[in-house]
């Protein structure tokens, strides 16, 4: 018989974090976040930053103005300190888009060992969309015909049944290999995996993901784990959104532009006498906007 789990520890805990380890949250159709562990907090993020000045250094900044310094100034390794582990369920392809961050430990479900299971994922029809025409990686916004939208997910479905009872027949009937059977299986198809990453890695992977270009069904899973991580260390978080998620960051072109237009001139000229056109010219006059609200 296993032991009861302790009751008591000596490690560094985070309320926030503590309320929410284990609990699933869902995602698209089929999937979920699962924070099942972490390492670390605030506190422990400003103590190895203070490291540096020696055990008989008394502190000279508070935890919340020191973390916001370490972050401004992006001095990273103190976030280093602490890390946190998800089980998350996600359709392959999102995986694939997810794996391209190779500063994380992962571990996979593999099909060589085990069934695929029989679940597949289908978008809502809301979020069936036609390609972008400025953005090769990308949805358009524009409305379509809500029958061009029911025929996709037909579509959809249609194919993950008949590629599925293909994959049966050939891993069961005719016993083929399961690492060989699985290939006609599509991205569509969940997969599980347990994921671990440093906070310097994961609020890397957050400000790429939850940027408002990224793909819907991957940005949903950073939205889930950057809940968890507002609540597993506020202060850092707090830092993060201020410092990297809105705030702006600006060329040499557009800080030579934008003093021009401090200094009276009009947008226009200012932009071209900083050399700013095409693609960087729209960028930098979204930049404008969002600092006049």
């Amino acid at each position: 018989m296993h032991s009861p789990p302790p009751t008591t520890t000596r490690r560094s805990i985070s309320e926030g974090a503590e309320e929410l380890l284990g609990r699933e949250v869902p995602i698209l159709d089929l999937g979920f976040v699962q924070p099942i562990d972490y390492m670390g907090n605030d506190f422990d993020i400003v103590q190895a930053a203070r490291v540096s000045y020696g055990p008989s250094t008394r502190k000279v900044h508070d935890d919340r103005g020191l973390l916001r310094y370490l972050m401004r100034h992006r001095h990273t390794t103190p976030f280093e300190m602490c890390e946190v582990k998800f089980r998350c369920k996600m359709p392959i392809f999102v995986a694939r888009q997810w794996i391209r961050h190779r500063t994380a430990n992962v571990n996979e479900m593999s099909l060589r060992y085990t069934e695929a299971p029989d679940e597949f994922y289908v978008p809502a029809l809301e979020d069936i969309s036609i390609q972008a025409k400025d953005n090769k990686q990308g949805r358009d916004g524009e409305a379509i015909d809500p029958a061009i939208r029911a025929e996709v997910a037909r579509l959809m479905r249609a194919n993950q049944e008949e590629t599925y009872a293909i994959y049966q027949r050939l891993a069961g009937e005719l016993g083929i290999a399961r690492e060989l059977a699985r290939s006609v299986l599509p991205v569509s198809l969940y997969t599980q995996w347990i994921w671990k990453i440093d906070l310097h890695n994961l609020l890397h992977f957050l400000s790429l993901r939850l940027d408002p270009h990224a793909q819907l069904e991957i940005r949903l899973y950073a939205e889930a784990m950057a809940a968890f991580t507002r609540a597993w260390v506020p202060l850092a978080s707090e830092a993060f959104d201020d410092y990297r998620r809105q705030a702006l960051a600006l060329s040499r072109l557009e800080v030579a532009a934008l003093g021009r237009i401090l200094g009276g001139e009009d947008e226009a000229s200012a932009c071209e006498a900083a050399g700013l056109k095409g693609r960087e010219l729209r960028e930098f006059t979204a930049k404008l906007a969002a600092i006049r609200g």
